[in-house]
């Protein structure tokens, strides 16, 4: 009998440390496919390519009793699914996994998230898929204290399932508590995104994109801000239907 056949991709690249741990954590449960951008695609959320794209094998992993090919792709996380998918997967993936990715996905930020546009694909192909981020940003961060977490989500979400159209986005503080709890996203924005700098040569102005994001309900505590704050991971479902449901004027002619 087959193993769950799991499908892995982040956007911090296929030589990224939270992509060898999340193989890792996972190569006991399952069979793995690995296909990852060939370098970071941080901010890509949703994109997809619409020219010529390019997938390279990288290197061949054991681990256990497992054999793990690991592949990169030219282009986003989703292009990385969406090749994956149809051209390195003897059969249809049981879950897809993003990440784990160095930083906060939490919030409104999952909006731009590569991480969390991997698991709104899987989600659109209706199979179950989890995006894992660690907030920590630095490049040698320590996943080893989220490995009981991302076993547990993951042998859930195999055995039980998710709703259709549904994934989970799950962000783990730096300084774990080891609680987790259910959360919704938080209200927030960015303020000062565009700092104006000279070039030190040609003293001629650039633009680089940075600011500071802002949580519009710092004190509501059942967001994932909140949660990540005060030390405990948040799980977040999120649905690919953004239709708004509530009291609205009609806008039909």
């Amino acid at each position: 009998m087959n193993k769950p056949l799991i499908l892995i991709s982040n956007d911090d690249g296929y030589h990224a440390k939270g992509l060898n741990a999340l193989i890792d954590m996972l190569s006991p449960i399952g069979d793995i496919i690995v296909c990852a951008p060939e370098s970071v695609r941080s901010g890509y959320s949703r994109a997809f390519s619409t020219t010529t794209l390019s997938m390279k094998h990288r290197k061949h992993m054991n681990c256990g009793d497992n054999s793990i090919d690991v592949w990169s792709c030219s282009g986003t996380p989703v292009d990385c699914v969406k090749m994956a998918y149809s051209r390195l997967c003897p059969r249809k993936a049981d879950i897809i996994i993003g990440g784990i990715n160095h930083g906060d996905n939490a919030s409104t930020n999952m909006h731009y998230s590569g991480t969390v546009g991997i698991v709104l694909e899987g989600a659109l192909k209706r199979i179950p898929s989890i995006a894992f981020s660690l907030c920590d940003y630095d490049d040698d961060a320590d996943f080893e204290p989220m490995r009981p977490l991302v076993v547990d989500l993951v042998q859930k979400a195999l055995s039980q399932g998710l709703p259709e159209y549904v994934c989970l986005n799950v962000n783990v503080p730096k300084e774990w508590n080891g609680e987790s709890r259910m959360c919704r996203m938080a209200h927030g924005h960015w303020r000062n995104e565009v700092e104006e700098r000279r070039h030190p040569g040609t003293g001629k102005p650039y633009y680089w994109m940075v600011g500071y994001y802002q949580n519009d309900e710092p004190d509501a505590e059942d967001t994932d801000a909140w949660a990540v704050a005060h030390g405990i991971a948040a799980i977040t479902p999120l649905t690919v239907d953004q239709t708004y449901k509530g009291p609205l004027y009609d806008f039909t002619i």
